[in-house]
């Protein structure tokens, strides 16, 4: 997955969020999105994944663009917000299953095991999501 970004911008009436921002990140890099509170961060990563919309400028994921075309693109990236927006009363089994399934993965089982088994959350399956550390 690459991520182009150019000459985004978003504002809010008199409040310019987002100033003309254009970076690249490369297939494989691992980069951090560090700044002061207020300087974009989240409506940055909000216009990324097409939840909002930029003012100007274009973005895209693995070549979809975001603007045109922001399911697409949502499908190739993903966004944890610090609060995510998580059904706390489900388990983990349960929950994969669900996003599984208004995601129209297929089969959604067999995906959702295969998840499981990689990211190391098989042991924790059967817990509810409220009962685990914030770290998974």
């Amino acid at each position: 997955m690459s991520i182009q970004v150019s000459q985004l911008v978003k504002q809010y009436g008199t409040q310019r969020a987002v100033d003309d921002i254009s970076f690249s990140i490369g297939r494989g890099e691992i980069v951090g999105f560090l700044g002061p509170n207020g300087a974009g961060k989240s409506t940055t990563m909000k216009m990324l994944t097409g939840y909002l919309r930029p003012d100007s400028g274009s973005a895209q994921i693995s070549g979809i663009n975001v603007i045109q075309d922001p399911i697409a693109a949502r499908k190739k990236i993903g966004y944890l917000t610090e609060l995510n927006a998580l059904y706390y009363d489900m388990f983990v089994r349960e929950y994969l299953l669900f996003i599984a399934e208004l995601q129209q993965v297929s089969p959604a089982k067999p995906a959702v095991e295969k998840v499981l088994q990689q990211t190391g959350l098989l042991a924790e399956s059967h817990k509810q999501i409220a009962q685990l550390s914030k770290g998974y």
